[in-house]
């Protein structure tokens, strides 16, 4: 499959004949030229040699190309204007999965011929980029319906613009002996598309057909049963998922759990055996008219749930929508994640016309047990997810790293990253400055990882919590293959400061010599946005750094930030104030805790006429009032994300969480179904932050939000709507980052602000506050790219402690 395609000069072929026509030597006196040309970028396995090929033949030119370790290499020879003419045109026309990152070519002599060679794939030394999995496409999804395609429901269809590409490839450069379809040989049929340079499946590594395979088969729990294969298996899955049954079905990059999203046995069955809590499913649905009964879109969600990349999106619900998708499955939530199907064994799960009726709408979740990687493994998806499915409708070409779905959502009109994982990985962002070849780890919550060198930075795909040995086991198993795609080999490590961060013990542990640099939380959060947005920190930002925990330089819970930042270093300009974090863990899973922290800093009394009071058991209030008294356990925490937590049971919204930023969500949610409760303008006028001088040595400003828990007190007790409360305390919080930006510029002449961190994942509060910020005349960066939670957090370790050279000088501002 590698050997050389040899395309002949003919003088009556064409392009579709798969041969070039012939180029007479100095015709009609046109010079002559040759170029070398190395194209570099996302260039493998998306059919860039066909198209190479397909150009040369159009203008008439003779040469070669092939794939090696740094992109596409080709030589063209002809006449001078048409060789001028294809370089001009590979980046310009260039296939549709393709991303080219530069076209660098160079006269050498010309030396004739009369044919162009597709040459077997070099390896050695450079870098190629890997594109990530992609949804079928619309050629191959005709071909899956057509009874007289020979690929007539073969659930592994794809072509050059399709199918998988990450979660396959094993190593560089990308061929078939290099990824995981290496087992199934090419039938001659299969055989023959592969080696035309005229078909769209040339070179296409994953090509099958249902005579090489893969091939379905599901599992049940019935021993001496033999195992159903093929449309036995596919029919026999869906019958069991219209029955109620939860079926573990394995996607590209991992098993996913399914079960009929109407019914709801079946979800709380599935909620139930996963220990989910009242955590949101997504649901997947073959139809956008059915997505569009469901929730609202616009044009940009239309754009994600219809693209190549097929993210879950988050959208807001409709009332009164039809009962494809009951209660069960986003519980108290105004919004439903939704994913259109992205591979063929999707659709036909979800049925072709002229199928029997199945459910029209699945529940679709990750395939693991709570706080644990996305299985991979075929025989340890039999174990670890006993207890969890009924059957698993699996197959056997091999998952080569775990990729777990993307999450997006749109904010005023542009995409907010929530995971950054299939569909974007591995995908490089761009960097502003050089860095040299580092790693850098992340965080121990929705971690992703980062590896680095010169110009660009690869973020892995979502890896998940560092609870567990199964997650450490795979973010080891994830840093070795992205490190071996890129060809990075790290020569610094980075890690959060947090001394007790699984992440950072791990970097430790792996150094093996290499220096290990430590940087602080919130600092990587407004790196992380600067580093997106192309700012090579010759100035500073004024970083916004709102989350629910990250180590503070002087020991405590940071998470109400802001940050003087550039990549060097930062300045804490401003902090939320300080209350005592009872219990640690204890308070984060139950927010009533820290409503009675704060109310007790407020100065507020715990009277039973607020529901934060009565959430809370006697006896346990009792402890809570000694060890607060006493500062037992009570680390101080600036955390914006428990300020949201607190204030959620404040209001009678959530007082304990069973899953992470729930109580916020929920205030989130509670806060958009109430409107504007202050008609007129001036939401945030009813509560108000105080800014107070800061300590000697500490930010120059303390906002204390006080005044904003005495204000929502007095609300609840007046017997003000829940929703209410909340939609007020997000206009408080508007109006909070508005006045501490305005201070810094006022002091230092900044006026580029970065908002950034898990809190503005928050829709309401990322758009309430970029606005008026926008309208002051501040530059706002949010992120676009990469999350704004701690699956961004990497690259802005990277940011601050990798770069090959010092940031460019400071701009001076005054002071």
């Amino acid at each position: 499959m590698t050997r050389p395609v040899t395309l002949a000069s003919s003088s009556t072929a064409s392009p579709a004949s798969g041969t070039c026509p012939p180029v007479p030597p100095g015709a009609r006196g046109v010079p002559r030229e040759r170029r070398h040309v190395v194209v570099r970028g996302v260039v493998q396995g998306v059919g860039f040699r066909p198209f190479v090929y397909t150009l040369a033949s159009e203008l008439g030119l003779t040469g070669w190309v092939t794939n090696n370790a740094d992109g596409v290499e080709t030589e063209v020879e002809g006449p001078a204007p048409d060789v001028v003419a294809f370089c001009a045109r590979l980046a310009a026309d260039a296939p549709p999965l393709a991303v080219v990152e530069s076209v660098r070519h160079r006269s050498v002599p010309a030396a004739g011929g009369s044919g162009f060679t597709i040459r077997p794939s070099a390896g050695g030394p450079g870098r190629t980029l890997v594109s990530p999995d992609m949804a079928a496409c619309d050629a191959c999804l005709a071909e899956l319906a057509d009874p007289a395609d020979r690929r007539y429901r073969h659930p592994f269809i794809c072509c050059t613009h399709c199918g998988p590409r990450f979660t396959v490839v094993t190593g560089l450069p990308y061929d078939r002996a290099r990824t995981t379809m290496a087992g199934f040989p090419l039938c001659a049929d299969c055989a023959r598309e592969y080696e035309d340079p005229a078909d769209r499946r040339f070179h296409a590594q994953p090509l099958a057909c249902p005579a090489c395979g893969p091939r379905l088969s599901l599992v049940t729990g019935e021993r001496g049963t033999p195992a159903p294969t093929g449309e036995d298996a596919l029919a026999e899955a869906r019958r069991l998922l219209a029955a109620g049954a939860v079926v573990a079905v394995k996607g590209l990059g991992g098993y996913h759990l399914a079960c009929d999203a109407s019914d709801p046995v079946a979800v709380r069955t599935l909620r139930e055996r996963k220990n989910r809590g009242a955590k949101p499913f997504a649901v997947m649905t073959g139809s956008l008219e059915t997505v569009e009964r469901l929730a609202f879109t616009g044009p940009e969600e239309r754009a994600l749930l219809l693209g190549r990349r097929r993210p879950v999106v988050l959208l807001r619900r409709r009332a009164g929508a039809p009962p494809v998708v009951c209660a069960e499955v986003a519980p108290g939530s105004p919004d439903l994640g939704v994913l259109m199907p992205y591979t063929p064994l999707h659709q036909l799960l979800l049925g072709l016309p002229g199928d029997p009726e199945g459910p029209p709408v699945l529940v679709m979740t990750s395939g693991n047990r709570s706080g644990e990687p996305i299985v991979t493994d075929d025989r340890e998806a039999l174990t670890r997810l006993a207890g969890l499915a009924d059957a698993w409708l699996t197959h056997d070409r091999p998952v080569r790293v775990p990729c777990d779905d993307s999450v997006v959502r749109i904010v005023d009109g542009q995409e907010l990253p929530v995971r950054r994982s299939r569909g974007y990985a591995p995908l490089p962002v761009a960097l502003p400055v050089p860095v040299e070849p580092a790693l850098a780890v992340g965080g121990d919550l929705k971690n992703t990882f980062c590896v680095a060198e010169g110009g660009y930075a690869w973020l892995s795909a979502h890896v998940g919590d560092m609870d567990d040995l199964a997650t450490l086991t795979a973010f080891e198993a994830a840093v070795g293959h992205l490190s071996e795609l890129t060809s990075v080999v790290p020569r610094v490590l980075v890690a959060d400061r947090h001394p007790g961060y699984r992440s950072a013990r791990w970097a430790a542990r792996s150094a093996r010599g290499r220096p290990v640099r430590h940087v602080q939380h919130h600092h990587a959060h407004v790196a992380s946005a600067m580093a997106e947005h192309g700012l090579d920190g010759s100035a500073r930002v004024i970083g916004v750094a709102f989350d629910g925990t990250g180590y503070g330089d002087d020991g405590a819970v940071w998470g109400g930030e802001v940050l003087l930042a550039d990549y060097d270093g930062f300045e804490r300009f401003a902090q939320l104030a300080y209350v005592p974090l009872p219990g640690g863990d204890a308070a984060v899973r139950n927010p009533y805790r820290m409503a009675l922290s704060h109310l007790r800093a407020a100065g507020v009394a715990w009277s039973d006429d607020l529901p934060c009071v009565t959430a809370c058991p006697p006896g346990e209030r009792l402890l809570l009032e000694r060890q607060l008294e006493r500062s037992v356990s009570c680390v101080p925490t600036s955390s914006m994300g428990r300020l949201f937590d607190a204030v959620a049971s404040l209001a009678g919204i959530c007082h304990r969480v069973e899953y992470e930023a729930q109580a916020a969500m929920e205030l989130e949610n509670a806060a958009v179904a109430a409107g504007d409760p202050c008609p007129g303008g001036g939401r945030g006028e009813r509560y108000r932050f105080a800014l107070l001088p800061g300590p000697a040595g500490g930010a120059a400003l303390v906002a204390d939000p006080g005044p904003v828990l005495a204000a929502a007190a007095a609300d609840v007790r007046a017997g003000a709507e829940p929703g209410v409360v909340a939609a007020r305390f997000h206009g408080a919080v508007t109006r909070l980052v508005h006045d501490l930006c305005r201070a810094a510029r006022d002091r230092t002449g900044l006026a580029t602000v970065a908002l950034t961190g898990g809190v503005f994942c928050n829709a309401l509060l990322s758009a309430g506050c970029a606005r008026p910020l926008a309208e002051d005349g501040f530059t706002v960066l949010r992120h676009r790219r990469v999350p704004p939670n701690d699956g961004g957090l990497a690259l802005g370790q990277l940011m601050v402690a990798a770069r090959a050279a010092p940031c460019p000088p400071r701009t001076t501002t005054p002071t």
